[in-house]
C-alpha cells in the first residue's frame, strides 16, 4: 500500500457542548480550530493542541431535544472509551490539572513501562496522558 496516513482524530458525542468545550479548552489547553457555529454552544467542534486533535459532536441535534440531565446508562457506557495523549511530562500535566481544581490521583508507572495520568472528561470518557517511563 502506497498511501500515507497523516493523523487520526477521535470523535466523541457529548451531552453539553459548552461544558465539554470549556473542559478541553480551558482546562486541557486545546484551541477550537473549527466549529459549526459561533461561540461554545455549537453542534460540532474540532479542537487541537500541538499535534493532538479531538472532535466533539452533540448527542442531541437541538437543545430542545436534550434532557435536563445525562442518561446514567449512556454516561456509564463511556467508561470503556479512553483517549490516550502522548505527553513527555506527565508530572507537569498533573500539576496543571490540580491548579485548575481537578481532583485526581497522581501519575503511576504501569507494569508495561508507561507513566500514566488518568482522569475522566465531563461525559465520562477516559483521558490518559502517558509517556514511556524509561
Amino acid at each position: 500500500m502506497a498511501y500515507r496516513l497523516e493523523g487520526a482524530t477521535t470523535l466523541i458525542e457529548v451531552f453539553d457542548m459548552p461544558t465539554s468545550i470549556r473542559f478541553y479548552r480551558d482546562v486541557l489547553g486545546f484551541e477550537v480550530a473549527m466549529s459549526s457555529g459561533e461561540g461554545d454552544d455549537v453542534g460540532w467542534a474540532l479542537l487541537r493542541r500541538d499535534d493532538a486533535e479531538i472532535m466533539l459532536n452533540t448527542a442531541y441535534e437541538t437543545n430542545d431535544e436534550r434532557p435536563q440531565s445525562p442518561d446514567p446508562a449512556r454516561h456509564a457506557a463511556h467508561a470503556d472509551t479512553t483517549i490516550f495523549f502522548g505527553c513527555r511530562d506527565v508530572d507537569e500535566v498533573y500539576g496543571d490539572l490540580v491548579a485548575h481544581g481537578i481532583e485526581l490521583d497522581g501519575p503511576v508507572v504501569r507494569d508495561y513501562g508507561m507513566k500514566q495520568l488518568s482522569l475522566s472528561d465531563p461525559d465520562g470518557y477516559g483521558i490518559c496522558f502517558q509517556w514511556s517511563a524509561s
